[in-house]
């Protein structure tokens, strides 16, 4: 995994290496499996071992929070899916409303001949 990116400038520091999210996963994958190490890794990606770490503590904690969020007999839904839900559902129910009264105002104003 070697980047196209020059790995220093004129101070001596490395150049920004980004790694693309499925790079990421690849290294996590092989820390995990015990392929690479840290350093082996960090020297791959042309990236400090700093940023495998964290790289690695990132993944362990969405891992851990996406199975904290799924429960057993849940659709499988992400949050973000239920609350997408939920405001489609208050949509509906405001259109409903809407509706309604617009048809109230119109048999008033017939009756009334002004509101």
């Amino acid at each position: 995994m070697s980047s196209d990116a020059d790995t220093t400038r004129g101070s001596g520091r490395r150049a920004k290496v980004f790694l693309s999210p499925s790079q990421k996963y690849e290294i996590y994958v092989r820390l995990m499996r015990e392929e690479v190490t840290v350093g082996a890794a960090a020297t791959e990606a042309g990236v400090d071992r700093s940023t495998i770490v964290r790289l690695r503590q990132v993944a362990r904690q969405g891992a851990l929070d996406a199975l904290s969020a799924s429960r057993p007999g849940s659709s499988g839904k992400s949050a973000r899916d239920v609350e997408l839900e939920q405001a489609r559902a208050e949509i509906d129910r405001l259109t409903r409303t809407v509706t309604e009264q617009a048809v109230k105002l119109v048999v008033l104003e017939k009756k009334g001949g002004s509101v």
